[in-house]
């Protein structure tokens, strides 16, 4: 009799956990979304969200579900299966106005597609097999017409601790696709972005499309990542001017690991830094006709320090001359103190002043990389605050123009040749 009252219980407490575990799932069709990308479900997917427990998901199943911004909340898990689509509307009125910090400064913007409001937040979660398709060339056209802010991103995830971005894919976002700001423990893992193409393959006229864009945060992994970008694949950035010099936030802790870059402008740091970024690692990764490996921006004006930057282990080949070397575009690997200035004299020094940035120990190791758009490598810092502890060891550049390094302190190269083709 106690064997079959232990039985009796134990099945009893397996259908339990099995009955809260359906609880915790809230799948979107359930609360009246149509899968027939025509039909607007925003509400009907928000009540989801707002109606899953703690600790559960909102399930996204197989279909096109067109809708407007979504707002995530703490403890929460937002899984889009295989063969679904979030598509996001392309009127900008299914797009409330938000503050958002964007290009370094607090401002008025569309909210994204995905979002977080402002309060602090924990525990957030995308992932699946699905798309993630954020409006694409005809919602950024309607937003710049429509001229109330300044565009919205694909997912904006601000001021949370623990957030996991795993295995869907993310594209056509009407400015930056991946956006977080203010955020702690961040996993980014086997994610594909996309912003330069449509879904047909035909390249779009969108501008200032960046991949991943992570600003003032801490302790990031970036991991197994495909990202074809119109802009920077990935940037790092902490604030602007004096803004970001008052808030103070740095960006470090970043590991970037193991992705393919296929379109872009590489790992970028800056050119909004004001806060600080220090101790990033890229390593182990491809980039496949993007202009550059590794690009920072310590421009004047901003002030910030970028130090403790290790690029290792990691190959470049470019064939496209649709960028070559102008303001904003140095070469395969460059280190630009004049960034975007027209006035480019590597030896007219200005005033120091909090708004002179400091570059300081940068590692360059085991790169291979070439490229027919511009110089192999650029590196120019400011006279008045040259680069300090540059380091380039057994690194392979070749480029169209000659290699140019200059403002740099002691710079030590090792086993490398920066060579002109």
């Amino acid at each position: 009799m106690k064997t079959n009252v232990k039985s009796e219980a134990s099945d009893s407490s397996l259908k339990s956990k099995a009955s809260d575990s359906a609880k915790k799932s809230c799948r979107v069709t359930d609360f009246g979304a149509c899968g027939d990308g025509r039909t607007l479900c925003t509400s009907a997917i928000q009540t989801a969200i707002d109606l899953c427990p703690e600790g559960g998901e909102v399930l996204i199943p197989e279909g096109c579900f067109l809708c407007g911004a979504l707002f995530l909340k703490s403890n929460m898990t937002l899984r889009l299966a295989k063969g679904a689509k979030l598509l996001g509307s392309k009127d900008p009125k299914h797009y409330p106005l938000r503050t958002y910090r964007y290009e370094g400064r607090e401002q008025l913007c569309y909210a994204s597609l995905i979002n977080t409001d402002g309060a602090p937040h924990e525990n957030i979660s995308i992932v699946g097999e699905g798309v993630i398709h954020a409006g694409g060339m005809k919602l950024y056209e309607a937003e710049l017409a429509d001229g109330k802010a300044r565009r919205g991103r694909a997912v904006c995830i601000r001021n949370t601790r623990s957030v996991t971005i795993e295995g869907v894919t993310v594209r056509q976002s009407p400015a930056w696709c991946l956006h977080l700001i203010y955020c702690t423990d961040i996993r980014i893992e086997g994610a594909c972005v996309f912003t330069k193409y449509d879904e047909d393959g035909s390249k779009c006229d969108m501008y200032n499309g960046d991949g991943i864009d992570l600003d003032s945060c801490a302790r990031a992994v970036v991991r197994g990542c495909l990202i074809g970008s119109e802009d920077d694949c990935i940037a790092i950035k902490s604030g602007r001017d004096v803004e970001g010099r008052r808030v103070g936030i740095p960006s470090k802790d970043i590991h970037v690991e193991n992705c393919r870059f296929i379109s872009g402008f590489g790992v970028a740091i800056g050119s909004e830094m004001s806060g600080g970024v220090e101790n990033v690692t890229v390593r182990d990764c491809t980039f496949e006709n993007t202009f550059s490996i590794v690009s920072i921006k310590p421009i004047r004006g901003r002030g910030g320090f970028v130090r403790n930057i290790t690029f290792e282990d990691c190959t470049l080949n470019n064939e496209s001359t649709e960028h070559t070397d102008c303001l904003w575009y140095r070469g395969a690997v460059y280190i630009d103190g004049f960034y975007a200035s027209e006035e480019f004299d590597p030896r007219a020094g200005a005033p120091v002043d909090e708004g002179t940035p400091t570059v300081d120990t940068v590692t360059l190791k085991n790169l291979v990389a070439r490229t027919v758009a511009g110089r192999g490598v650029h590196i120019c810092g400011l006279p008045e605050r040259p680069i300090r502890g540059l380091r380039i060891e057994n690194v392979r550049v070749a480029g169209k123009k000659p290699p140019l390094i200059e403002n740099a302190e002691n710079a030590v190269l090792i086993n490398t040749d920066l060579s002109v083709f």
